[in-house]
């Protein structure tokens, strides 16, 4: 058996650095995820600095962002999570400077694992990407806890 070190997740903590939607984080892409009740969903606009190929988003950042809501889409569901396992299927090249759509649900749950997709889109609907999750539920969220 492999002896893995044991890694505190203290999810109050350090949200505003987070990489993906921390707004404190100066090379952060700061996305934000808004919550109907049932379904995430936020808008990026990613820009060269976000490039793989000249002119074409990097696949990680694509892959970055639908993660991210999911994991978000967990904790609007009322639990921390870490993303436990996680496919992406790309569907066509996202360019520079075009406004994307991300889209969040859970489709699944379990006694301690969540089952989450996520969606890329154009703001006509053409899909980029799209993705899904295990999630590990680390612990509930706290009533007193806020995004930011």
């Amino acid at each position: 058996m492999i002896n893995q070190p044991q890694i505190p997740i203290e999810p109050e903590k350090g949200w505003d650095m987070n990489f993906v939607s921390g707004q404190a984080n100066p090379i952060g892409l700061k996305f934000d995820l808004q919550w109907d009740g049932k379904i995430g969903r936020g808008e990026f606009t990613p820009s060269e600095l976000h490039q793989g190929w000249v002119g074409i988003v990097h696949g990680g950042i694509i892959e970055c962002l639908l993660d991210e809501a999911m994991a978000w889409t967990a904790w609007y569901e009322g639990v921390n999570a870490v993303t436990a396992a996680t496919q992406v299927r790309f569907r066509r090249p996202a360019k520079i400077d075009e406004p994307l759509v991300i889209t969040s649900s859970i489709i699944r749950k379990r006694r301690n694992l969540l089952e989450a997709e996520a969606k890329m889109s154009l703001k006509d609907g053409t899909l980029i990407a799209e993705g899904t999750s295990s999630l590990l539920i680390v612990s509930l969220v706290q009533e007193e806890e806020t995004k930011w």
